[in-house]
């Protein structure tokens, strides 16, 4: 049975591990370019009112600048447009270095001394993502701080009203939190850029006020929607390099059809198209490109500020951050296009397709293509250019003179820029008013170019293929083989719509003809989020795709695209797998909160096994034993089931509401839209089918934790034990009466006074040192019977021989190096094992306020709010009286058959309630351990 269970949790951490590796790793590699400064960067402090500095001491409010514009503004005498940099969890105010010297650089190229103030706070890399306590202060400062930076322009005939703000991470949260401030004017803030910000939920909840947090910045954006119409939101993801904060959660929790909220993936903002790292979305060059050239074009250059007009703003961030359609934004477009008559510049085409390589030497070349006779067969024209810079390109011909068209206009506006080329689909049915199509092929900057045009037929080019079952484990695909007479095709991947399904898709090209080709690209086409990724090759090639999702579909009307822009005359095969790996990264990804929740779960069921063994048998059985004991899916996971099939009956969300019952816990839904439903019980049920796997999960990490957690108080007590003289009593590292109440008191007054989790975690040593103690004991006896002298033990029969054995010197004082006495201290050892791995719990969850408590020590010697406050008392209390309890007075206590009773339903109650509210599982053990504490005294 030992061997049988090490292997099971040997193969659950080889799962746990693999999946792991796949979440942390399994991506590409990072091809953002780095951003560097051209100049020294400087921080100027911005100086505030005295009130607001004493106030904030740990805060601070900065102008970046480099070389003679860090000069030319230090007294602060500005007449740029202001940027608010805002940093997210742990983040440095200097991360504006990319954002302020990118915006220098751009700067310089502009006319009329356009540009952009850039401002910092910095916010002591508070752990705000972890400790939410300071998450309201942080907003109550950035107020004042946009009022500070507001008056440093008054001196400006028309002053800016508003400021723009860029937020990373929980930066981004904080802007959005403004608005729910009483004394805030929204119009203060009309424009934030959010980079890999958790909108939709916290990425854990582990304490009540970052979840009070959330929940009124989402009641303030989703129920006054209408107020904030006017304020523009646009919020990026980092994709599947972004491990700590998944794109998911970067979605913003509005009211459909609302177009000034705009949520998107990095991957598929044009003239990036790369995955980012939770910190490189800061610095990569080609996303901070993207966010200073949007910025410039917003600026109103009359007012030399930021334009309140929301089509403006919506317009300039379609432009650079959803489609790109190369036409610069503000560009005035004529109604008509007139052509010079040079007719040895035309041309017109009567085949199929054009494929058209431009000279070296810079030409003018108009291709002219007859709609009259295509009509009827084909239902598309698609055309696609590489290298020619002219941003009209594509014209619908009504007046021509003999073979060339004299006046147009231009249909270019569709275009969209792809990352080897630009792209255009027509769609002749909207073509009319328009006799022929026109495509420039000019190249008057001299750079050779190409230019490849097609009739297509769209149902012709569109398959679709059947993805694999998620269980399939890999040993199964699905396959579909496109011979490409075209330029493009669509793969409809059915029944690809969740986000636990993960799939390796292969595409294989072969070439009859060997010549220089166009690169092909792969784009996965997800219709219900902006979250598309590329995927650019050569031909003929090999490429593999990773058939993954940050959102799942919202309703049953889409599935993914797999859209290949290919090359002609060639072959393409399209492999689809499930992939094994990956299915199990994308679970950690999405419900990795709740491993810790069934961690809890299994060491809470394996200290409730001891005291059952305590209360049977007077014993205890091997810590290993008791932890693998701790997996009973059968009773954890189907009630919680059961409860949600209950919850989805109008009659049981009634009752339940009736008994005043908080709602049920699930992860944040996966929705694009991130609205937060009103129902007690998410409509996403997949959780629920994974959840056993991820209390495998949990039990693992606990089985390990554990058995780490044994061997590392084996080596603490070899390390103590020259410190310590020998013992071979049960009772050792117990404390006196006096010496409890004395630390008990000073523990409650330092949690009270400073910090509840400091105080806790004092305790927790204490309890450590107890167990340390017994193990020393253990050993020690263990070495004194191995040496005592071995005599065969006499039958039981009342002979002289005995009485002999009886009144043996050798063992006249034996009582304590008897094999019961060793057992006794084996018993509270393992039992105190179990007590030290749940101890652990509340101090794992307590370390991020303690890390915030000691990191702000120099501003303020007491945590507020201190999220472990409630707990401390109770919680002090149950550890240190526990340090004196072992397995004889558990099993003489009369409330030992009571509360052995309560480990079960207490760890149903916190799988039900603990998934999101990972704080809770703090008052869940408070539950259990003080009932467990009075069993010392009753």
């Amino acid at each position: 049975m030992k061997v049988a269970r090490v292997a099971f949790y040997v193969s659950a951490l080889g799962f746990l591990v693999v999946g792991l590796r796949e979440l942390l790793t399994g991506f590409e590699e990072n091809r953002c370019s780095m951003t560097y400064m051209f100049e020294y960067p400087e921080y100027r402090r911005v100086a505030l009112p005295r009130r607001m500095a004493r106030s904030y001491p740990a805060y601070g409010l900065y102008l970046y600048g480099e070389g003679l514009y860090a000069q030319e503004t230090r007294h602060l005498k500005l007449t740029g447009t202001p940027v608010l940099f805002l940093p997210g969890n742990a983040g440095s105010y200097k991360q504006a270095r990319s954002l302020g010297s990118v915006a220098l650089r751009k700067a310089e190229n502009v006319e009329g001394g356009i540009h952009l103030n850039v401002f910092t706070v910095d916010f002591n890399e508070e752990l705000v993502a972890l400790y939410g306590g300071s998450l309201l202060r942080q907003t109550h400062f950035l107020h004042e701080s946009i009022k500070a930076i507001l008056r440093l322009y008054k001196h400006l005939k028309t002053p800016p009203q508003s400021v723009a703000i860029v937020g990373h991470s929980m930066g981004g949260v904080v802007a959005r939190a403004l608005f729910t401030l009483p004394r805030f004017n929204p119009h203060l803030v009309s424009l934030i850029i959010t980079q890999a910000s958790p909108h939709l939920a916290p990425v854990l909840g582990l304490d009540p006020f970052l979840l009070e947090f959330y929940a009124a910045v989402r009641q303030k954006w989703v129920n006054q929607a209408n107020k904030l119409r006017n304020v523009t939101v646009l919020s990026i993801g980092g994709g599947y390099r972004d491990y700590q904060v998944r794109s998911g959660l970067t979605s913003l929790p509005c009211p459909p059809g609302d177009p000034n909220k705009l949520s998107l993936v990095v991957t598929a903002v044009p003239r990036t198209w790369v995955s980012t790292d939770h910190l490189s979305i800061v610095w990569c060059k080609e996303l901070v490109l993207a966010t200073v050239r949007a910025f410039f074009d917003l600026i109103n250059t009359e007012i030399r500020q930021f334009t309140d007009n929301s089509d403006r703003k919506l317009s300039v961030l379609n432009h650079h951050f959803m489609r790109h359609p190369v036409r610069m934004v503000g560009d005035i477009q004529d109604t008509f296009v007139s052509f010079s008559d040079f007719p040895e510049a035309w041309t017109e085409v009567n085949t199929l397709r054009l494929s058209y390589s431009t000279p070296t030497e810079g030409h003018v070349r108009y291709f002219l293509f007859a709609l009259s006779s295509r009509r009827t067969a084909y239902s598309h024209f698609y055309c696609r250019s590489n290298n020619l810079e002219t941003s009209s390109w594509v014209f619908g011909c009504v007046q021509r003179n003999g073979s060339s068209c004299v006046k147009a206009v231009d249909l270019s506006s569709g275009t969209e820029l792809l990352p080897p080329y630009k792209v255009l689909i027509l769609r002749l049915g909207d073509l009319s008013a328009v006799s022929h199509l026109v495509v420039s092929a000019s190249n008057l900057n001299g750079k050779p170019g190409t230019v490849e045009c097609e009739w297509q037929r769209q149902e012709a080019q569109t398959l679709t293929v059947s993805v694999p079952h998620v269980l399939s484990l890999g040993f199964t695909a699905s396959e579909v083989l496109v011979n490409s007479s075209g330029l493009l095709h669509n793969i409809q991947l059915l029944h690809f719509h969740q986000v636990y399904q993960a799939f390796r898709i292969s595409l294989v090209s072969q070439c009859k003809v060997t010549k220089d080709r166009l690169p092909s690209v792969y784009r996965m086409k997800v219709p219900w989020f902006r979250e598309d990724s590329f995927t650019t090759v050569s031909v003929p090639s090999v490429a593999e795709i990773s058939g993954m999702l940050h959102t799942s579909r919202p309703d049953n009307t889409s599935s993914v695209l797999l859209q290949l822009h290919t090359a002609p005359n060639c072959q393409y095969k399209v492999s689809v797998r499930t992939s094994l790996p990956k299915v199990l990264g994308q679970a950690l990804r999405f419900c990795g909160p709740m491993v810790p929740v069934y961690t809890a779960v299994t060491l809470f069921l394996a200290c409730g096994g001891q005291l059952l063994s305590v209360l049977k048998s007077r014993g205890t059985v091997d810590m290993s034993q008791a932890v693998a004991a701790g997996l009973q899916p059968h009773k954890i996971n189907l009630p919680v089931y059961v409860l949600s099939v209950f919850l989805s009956c109008s009659w049981f969300q009634e009752v339940w509401s009736i008994l005043s019952l908080p709602p049920v816990d699930t992860l944040p839904p996966t929705f694009p839209d991130g609205t937060l439903h009103e129902g007690l019980l998410s409509p996403e049920d997949w959780p629920h089918l994974l959840s056993p796997l991820i209390y495998i999960f949990g039990a693992a990490v606990a089985y390990w934790g554990s058995t780490l957690l044994r061997l590392l108080i084996q080596i603490i007590s070899l390390v103590l034990a020259p410190l310590h003289r020998p013992s071979v009593s049960r009772d050792c590292g117990t404390l006196r009466t006096r010496t409890l109440l004395f630390i008990s008191l000073c523990l409650v007054v330092v949690g009270g006074a400073s910090c509840g989790a400091l105080a806790i975690f004092t305790s927790s040593l204490l309890h450590l040192y107890r167990v340390v103690r017994l193990q020393m004991t253990e050993r020690s006896l263990r070495h004194m019977l191995n040496l005592a002298p071995q005599k065969p033990k006499p039958a039981d029969n009342g002979s002289a021989d005995t009485e002999a054995w009886n009144g043996a010197k050798d063992f006249s004082n034996a009582p304590l190096l008897s094999e019961c006495a060793l057992q006794e201290v084996r018993t509270d050892l393992q039992l105190h094992f179990s007590m030290s791995a749940v101890f652990m719990l509340p101090v794992m969850l307590g370390m991020p306020s303690l890390l915030h408590w000691i990191r702000n020590l120099r501003f303020s010697t007491q945590l507020d709010p201190d999220p472990l406050w409630p707990h401390t008392v109770p919680l002090i209390f149950a550890y240190l009286l526990l340090i004196n309890c072992n397995s004889s007075n558990l099993s003489s206590s009369r409330l030992l058959p009571l509360v052995s009773l309560l480990p079960l339903p207490l760890a149903v109650t916190m799988a039900t309630f603990s998934s999101l509210h990972l704080y809770r599982i703090t008052y869940f053990l408070s539950a259990a351990l003080v009932p467990l504490a009075l069993c010392c005294l009753f």
